[in-house]
């Protein structure tokens, strides 16, 4: 039915395109262009030894807005699914609304020079896409993403307003390494040292980071994590469309082996964003620190256990308060088995394809820019459990976050 651009050849960009290739009658034609095309190639040649599906590729930088454009406008794609870094989120959006095509991406931009995420640079394209007849779905990953669905498909089905969101990430996973991340270290590690801000009584509250935690029991035997309340952009979004929202958190799990790397490498200014002249060279620490850390494409082979990931939504039907939990739990190596990636990429790359295939099919078509939680829920929830990410709803008695 159409012919896709991906953007971004890491772990989560191979993951969208196994995923597409295995729907050939969706996405007839499908490029993947990276600033380095070997990785491309090898993804591209995994994807034909599993599917036999040709994946065609390009070298392209995408910071550089006329080379993409013109990429662009060569190939002449329905859509670009950027999975590329969160950096390069506006340049995209500039090349596709210059070659007139549709756009979507899984995480928002972040400034290269701050570690603050936020839609503002994003929602600012609004009339910009509506003026072109495009649409741009922000936020088509996981968390954000999935769980921005989740709490859609609560507040359809389950409450005539929600009040509390809780949501919850847990990797029960473990790859061996005394030190690693699952997605971009540099992303990672930014997000997790910025200050810590969750909704409550109409305004963002803000706390130190990694300063609030709790123990949390997963569902089916996946076991039970220390997790830390930090700031995910999803907060932000969802505080917007859903007013009733009373107070909003994200939770996070993390081991104490990883908790006193990073308390090391934060005290000896490892994980600054800040350059320092190292013999007449400007380099970026913890950009360096990047460059030296495990790729976290190269985890799949090594990496057992689940994730766990979900949303807990307190609120009222019918006059009542009900409380629900959503949550979908993935293994690492079935992931592997399927498409050569640990959970945290799979995670990622199936609502990343999912979303595409919505616009596709026209089901969520829409000029201007959107969040995934301003679409119906209800066909990509359906499609969740067809491609690798089943969920489970329950109905609970107590919170299990508190005590």
């Amino acid at each position: 039915m159409a012919k896709v651009m991906i953007i971004g050849a890491g772990g989560v960009g191979g993951v969208v395109v196994h995923k597409c290739a295995q729907l050939p009658d969706v996405f007839t034609d499908i490029i993947l262009a990276s600033r380095t095309e070997e990785k491309c190639k090898l993804i591209a040649q995994q994807v034909a030894d599993k599917t036999g599906v040709t994946v065609r590729t390009a070298q392209v930088d995408a910071d550089n807005v006329p080379e993409l454009t013109a990429l662009l406008k060569e190939e002449k794609p329905f859509m670009v699914i950027n999975v590329a870094l969160p950096y390069q989120d506006l340049h995209i959006m500039d090349a596709c609304l210059e070659a007139s095509v549709h756009y979507s991406d899984t995480a928002n931009y972040e400034p290269p020079e701050e570690a603050k995420f936020e839609y503002k640079w994003q929602w600012a394209y609004q009339e910009k896409f509506r003026e072109k007849g495009l649409m741009a779905l922000l936020g088509s990953g996981f968390d954000p993403g999935v769980t921005n669905v989740y709490t859609a498909y609560m507040a359809k089905h389950h409450f005539d307003e929600i009040h509390e969101l809780d949501i919850i990430d847990v990797n029960g996973g473990d790859h061996g390494y005394p030190f690693a991340t699952n997605f971009n270290p540099e992303i990672n590690i930014r997000e997790v040292t910025a200050e810590c801000r969750h909704w409550e009584d109409g305004a963002f509250q803000t706390t130190d980071a990694m300063s609030k935690s709790t123990r949390f029991e997963c569902p089916e035997g996946v076991g039970t994590y220390d997790i830390y309340r930090m700031y995910h952009e999803e907060l932000e979004s969802l505080s917007k469309h859903f007013p009733t929202l009373k107070k909003g958190q994200f939770w996070m799990s993390f081991s104490e082996n990883y908790l006193k790397h990073l308390e090391v490498l934060e005290n000896i200014g490892m994980t600054s964003i800040e350059p320092v002249d190292y013999n007449g060279t400007e380099v970026i620490p913890l950009q360096f620190l990047r460059s030296v850390l495990p790729d976290p494409a190269s985890l799949g082979p090594r990496t057992k256990g689940r994730t766990c990931i979900g949303c807990i939504v307190r609120g009222i039907k019918d006059g009542k308060e009900k409380l629900v939990y959503v949550y979908n739990i993935c293994d690492h190596e079935a992931c592997y088995a399927e498409v050569n990636s640990q959970a945290i990429s799979y995670t990622t790359g199936v609502p990343a394809m999912i979303g595409a295939k919505m616009m596709i099919e026209g089901k969520w078509m829409q000029e201007g820019v959107w969040n995934i939680e301003q679409m119906d829920p209800d066909p990509f929830m359906e499609d969740l459990n067809k491609y690798g990410l089943p969920w489970t709803e329950v109905e609970l008695d107590k919170h299990p976050l508190e005590k």
